[in-house]
């Protein structure tokens, strides 16, 4: 049986329950925010976004957008033409391009009369019990407030050990944290298909996926540009931490923003990924780091040294 056999039943069903769906977590990235040809802004695009967000929460839903580009901002602003390796010099586009980021939300947010806030994260933020607790109320009081949380990774401070790596996790552990029972992942493809489709016209979208095999695993490619940093690879991962907290996923194109209403509709737009919530789900089984529990360990020895 081929792959978009075995995986591409109808979705009927499934696809009819997005509708009920209360707290969705949308994560766009760099490339999508961005104009090809001169790494500018899209704006038009993310007026777009911002209208279409607005008017979801305006629905009584509560909604988080995990937003990249801060590095592509910044790398725009300080003049330099290729995305920079260093991490210094990625930290310091994110430091110009974070600000720059978030001053267009906020201006266009607020011709909606919607408030938005930031939230910038690490793993640490995570590992940490304090920290992750104290992220958890910030968003739950945000929630009540009627605030819409802008989060990305806090790459100004962030090291090779604790960041995330890409946001396509980041809104995964996202939503395990805030119990959000939706995550849209908008990419620059139509969803999981059966192979590259920028270099196989041949491959074949996958509709629906309700288990994360060893199959669909090696079939996912890890694929990168010059702006963003998650391929199919680190889409795959974070369908298995959302829907192991109990989310459903759908991977959809973000040329066409108006795709996270049609998702909402029950349309079957890009690829489904249905909530397989672990009775024991715990969120540091997915992020806990070597550094953490060194740090952890050292601090246990230097206690019993000190008894």
């Amino acid at each position: 049986m081929i792959l978009s056999e075995r995986y591409g039943r109808k979705t009927m069903y499934e696809r009819d329950a997005l509708r009920n769906k209360s707290r969705i977590v949308i994560k766009i990235g760099s490339s999508s925010l961005t104009h090809p040809e001169t790494g500018s802004l899209n704006l038009d695009k993310m007026e777009r976004l911002v209208r279409l967000l607005t008017d979801i929460k305006h629905q009584g839903k509560d909604v988080v957008l995990v937003s990249s580009g801060a590095i592509a901002v910044g790398r725009k602003a300080l003049g330099l033409v290729e995305r920079p390796t260093e991490r210094t010099i990625k930290q310091a586009c994110a430091a110009v391009g974070q600000a720059n980021l978030m001053m267009v939300y906020q201006k266009l947010f607020a011709e909606y009369s919607q408030m938005a806030a930031q939230i910038l994260m690490t793993k640490y933020t995570m590992i940490n019990d304090i920290s992750r607790t104290n992220a958890q109320n910030t968003f739950n009081e945000l929630f009540k407030m009627g605030v819409i949380p802008i989060v990305n990774e806090n790459d100004t401070v962030s090291t090779d050990e604790l960041d995330f790596g890409d946001n396509d996790t980041l809104s995964a552990i996202v939503t395990a944290l805030v119990g959000g029972d939706l995550l849209i992942l908008l990419s620059d493809i139509d969803g999981l298909c059966t192979d590259d489709p920028h270099t196989n016209p041949d491959a074949k979208i996958i509709r629906i996926v309700t288990d994360i095999d060893d199959n669909l695993t090696s079939m996912a490619k890890s694929t990168t540009n010059s702006l963003g940093t998650g391929g199919m690879t680190s889409k795959i991962s974070a369908a298995k931490i959302a829907t192991a907290s109990g989310a459903d996923m759908v991977i959809a194109n973000a040329n066409n923003v108006r795709n996270i209403y049609h998702i909402l509709d029950g349309k079957e737009i890009g690829t489904l990924f249905t909530a397989r919530k672990e009775g024991d789900f715990n969120i540091l089984k997915y992020i806990s780091t070597k550094q953490y529990y060194e740090s952890f360990n050292n601090f246990g020895k230097h206690c019993e040294d000190a008894e």
